[in-house]
């Protein structure tokens, strides 16, 4: 429950700490910089606005939707305990890279593709798209994409299977995008070769 304290343009949270009552009209660059002051209005804010479309996101890519909550708890502890955009490109973007990165650590360590549409299979209907990725792994593409280096596989399992842009990939990996689509053009080339 929030009070309101009599006189002032300020909330006390729960735990007694004051909160700003006017971050409703900040854009998302100051909300960051109410963050670095540790207001806890700012954080608030920032979760009102982007948890909705961050968890539409993670539940594409993570079926079980505790992982997914998960995922956006640590996005959005690690952004109040460390601030870190650097006031390029947009905060959404930003904050989508953390929120990737949680849901990828919280499913470490990353079983395949296929051991962890197994599991799910049992609970859901086997869709068309698994049936394949299924029938994939002892298949002649499994084998390859096996064969592939752990770097080339990683942008593969990035942007094929993860569905992540070119650009959210190189965030996820820590290389610039250009560098995805060149591994990415490399791993084709391997996987043709692999396959003739």
């Amino acid at each position: 429950m929030v009070n309101h304290r009599a006189g002032s343009g300020a909330q006390v949270g729960v735990q007694g700490i004051e909160m700003s009552s006017d971050w409703s009209q900040a854009n998302d660059a100051e909300l960051v910089a109410g963050v670095r002051e540790h207001d806890r209005g700012a954080l608030h804010e920032l979760f009102v606005r982007h948890e909705p479309w961050i968890a539409a996101r993670l539940s594409h890519r993570c079926a079980d939707p505790s992982i997914v909550d998960e995922a956006v708890s640590d996005t959005f502890l690690a952004v109040w305990r460390k601030p870190v955009w650097r006031g390029e490109g947009e905060v959404g973007a930003w904050l989508w890279g953390i929120a990737i990165r949680s849901l990828l650590h919280r499913l470490r360590p990353r079983k395949n593709v296929v051991e962890r549409l197994a599991a799910l299979r049992g609970s859901q209907p086997v869709s068309a798209e698994e049936e394949v990725l299924a029938r994939v792994q002892y298949s002649n593409v499994g084998m390859a994409l096996e064969r592939l280096s752990p770097e080339l596989r990683a942008v593969v399992q990035a942007t094929v299977l993860d569905g992540l842009t070119t650009r959210e990939a190189g965030q996820l990996l820590g290389i610039p995008s250009g560098t995805v689509k060149s591994r990415m053009s490399r791993a084709r080339t391997e996987l043709r070769r692999s396959l003739l």
